[in-house]
């Protein structure tokens, strides 16, 4: 029987975390493929044993580290209540918190989505990890539909999977392949797409701000 996190001592607990620590590097450098259990307990100083008592498998390691990861990405992009409450300004703060995000967990990441090609198992977790983000997005467009400032014939969760994908895959190619942009430039047409495909009008910009 694997020993859940809420019933370890002190010192299980650090075990655990340094296990969890130990497989997210192994993950983020090699990959996951090649990553054995035995890396991950050199790492965090364990012995192979010791791992069966927090984890029964590295597929179980590595639903937890990536899932630990979504949940610091969509912690790392809320925009809270000290952001304007002007729908446009969110959007383009939510668009800047995500891409920071994203470049902290780039890698980890990739090889989540590398695994879910290949995976069925994995491919499940990324949608359900991925869903608390449609959600989110969702959400914000059926206030703006409410609010009159959105395009009301437009299926909230379906734009938010559109959109929410379009800024996803934008990342990836901005902050792991290379594609020359700056933040600024990032971040304004992001935001300036995103509000265009759901009808919201954009402020309006001076020649300073063009």
């Amino acid at each position: 029987m694997i020993v859940r996190s809420s019933v370890l001592t002190s010192r299980g607990r650090r075990t655990r975390a340094a296990l969890l620590r130990a497989g997210r590097e192994a993950f983020e450098e090699h990959g996951y493929d090649t990553v054995r259990i035995d890396d991950v307990c050199a790492r965090a100083g364990v012995s192979h044993g010791t791992f069966y008592t927090y984890f029964d498998s590295k597929e179980s390691l590595f639903a937890e580290v990536a899932g630990a990861a979504m949940g610091e990405m969509f912690a790392a992009s809320v925009v809270g209540p000290s952001a304007p409450a002007e729908p446009y300004a969110r959007i383009e703060a939510a668009n800047r918190l995500y891409l920071r995000a994203w470049s902290a967990n780039s890698r980890l990441m990739r090889t989540l989505e590398h695994v879910a090609t290949a995976d069925d198992r994995f491919g499940r977790l990324l949608l359900e990890l991925r869903e608390v983000f449609v959600r989110r997005g969702a959400d914000g467009v059926r206030r703006l539909q409410e609010q009159g400032l959105a395009d009301p014939t437009l299926d909230p969760r379906l734009t938010a999977v559109m959109l929410g994908g379009m800024v996803e895959h934008f990342a990836h190619v901005w902050l792991d392949l290379g594609e020359q942009a700056d933040e600024e430039a990032a971040v304004d047409h992001l935001s300036r797409l995103w509000a265009r495909a759901i009808g919201l009008t954009l402020p309006s910009r001076t020649e300073e701000d063009a």
